[in-house]
């Protein structure tokens, strides 16, 4: 699903304009990003948590230059669904592509 079919999903459901679901949309995402940035986790009660996950620094080689390289310690953002998500995604018998 892409952001234009989740936009025309909630319109439909909510019986609210395109325009103003796209705004929200926009917004929410924003939000998750800019509190992310700021190293804030956000929980979403039903759904899930949106957290930073430390990742170790490493050594790595560029094997077309035949070099080492050290990859500093980092943060990556991840998704970290909540049991009953799991569950509704656990009972799907095929996906659809």
């Amino acid at each position: 699903m892409t952001k234009q079919e989740l936009v025309r999903a909630i319109s439909h459901e909510t019986g609210v304009d395109q325009s103003s679901v796209l705004a929200t949309v926009e917004a929410l995402m924003g939000i998750i990003k800019d509190t992310m940035s700021e190293g804030e986790n956000v929980y979403l009660r039903g759904f899930g948590t949106f957290n930073l996950k430390k990742r170790a620094a490493k050594t790595a080689r560029n094997i077309t230059k035949q070099e080492t390289l050290i990859v500093p310690e980092h943060y990556i953002p991840a998704f970290k669904p909540c049991p009953e998500f799991l569950n509704m995604v656990a009972a799907v018998k095929e996906v659809k592509e």
